[in-house]
């Protein structure tokens, strides 16, 4: 037990940002990540995160798309 309180109590690393906006976007984000993003994160890092993550899903739907409208021709 005293090992996840001392998890809870620390500032998100890379990886848990990233996980947590990963899953904040699918929207399956666990209330213990939601709670320890909001107590211990910075905001601005989630929202880069976030701007990132949509840049990137943006691009690969439209290339998908392309490669599908192009493989047709």
């Amino acid at each position: 037990m005293e090992e996840s309180h001392k998890e809870d109590s620390q500032k998100p690393g890379f990886w848990a940002v990233v996980f947590s906006t990963f899953a904040a976007a699918f929207g399956v984000q666990s209330k213990r990540a939601q709670e320890r993003d909001f107590k211990h994160g910075n905001i601005w890092v989630f929202i880069v995160a976030g701007l990132i993550f949509t840049t990137l899903f943006v691009l690969t739907i439209y290339t998908l798309v392309q490669t599908v409208l192009n493989s047709q021709q």
